[in-house]
């Protein structure tokens, strides 16, 4: 009896969501304990903003390299690297809230693969489609279109869930229209950019690459489409 030991009710993290959640999270306490003056001197009151211009994906870089064929490898890094620079604590907090949540959903039912597809692969494609349809000077950064990736993910495991029981499909995509609901209200009051457009992008890769992911997936959807 002494030896036995109660399962945790908590099931732990996959080992990719504590990395890219560390890779989202330290950079904003380096930033935020430089802010401050605790560490760095300063001159560490400028880092977050140089990490930006290092960093960050540029819609202004993106055109020029399409312009001049040129494809340089330390821009081409933006396409990922941005998800791992904020403008805010706040904004840090909330996107690594929703990778934990999400990437332990996406990450149980899918596999710590696909949680890095659709994670990178959110954040690639929503970058790309920002780029080329939109002519915005402003930085994009933030962690938000990989989350969204991983909210499509977690969308169609619902959607497939759903469809299983013979429920509402439409309940699966609850998540998604809250969010973007409450960007558009946020919107009302403040300026929020063009952001969501990469936002959305994420969501929909997410949601059609897991399609590929999930053993079947494709077929259910042909079936779906079919039965529609």
């Amino acid at each position: 009896m002494s030896g036995h030991k109660e399962a945790s009710p908590l099931n732990p993290l996959p080992p990719v969501v504590i990395l890219l959640f560390l890779a989202m999270v330290l950079p904003e306490v380096i930033f935020s304990l430089g802010a401050r003056g605790i560490v760095g001197g300063p001159e560490a009151v400028g880092w977050r903003l140089a990490a930006v211009q290092s960093y960050a994906f540029s819609g202004d870089i993106f055109d020029w390299m399409v312009a001049n064929s040129r494809w340089v490898p330390e821009h081409l890094i933006r396409f990922f690297t941005y998800s791992f620079v904020h403008t805010s604590f706040s904004a840090t907090l909330f996107a690594a809230v929703l990778l934990l949540a999400l990437g332990k959903l996406v990450g149980e039912v899918l596999g710590q693969v696909a949680v890095l597809v659709l994670f990178f692969g959110g954040a690639f494609c929503g970058a790309l489609i920002y780029g080329l349809l939109l002519n915005d000077p402003n930085w994009l950064v933030g962690g938000f279109p990989g989350v969204y990736g991983l909210i499509g993910g977690y969308s169609f495991v619902m959607w497939q869930s759903l469809g299983a029981r013979g429920e509402q499909q439409l309940r699966a995509f609850n998540l998604i229209a809250m969010l973007m609901g409450l960007q558009l209200l946020w919107g009302v009051f403040f300026d929020v950019g063009n952001g969501w457009v990469a936002d959305f992008i994420g969501f929909a890769f997410g949601f059609a690459a897991s399609a590929a992911l999930v053993p079947g997936g494709i077929a259910r959807v042909i079936a779906s489409l079919r039965r529609d």
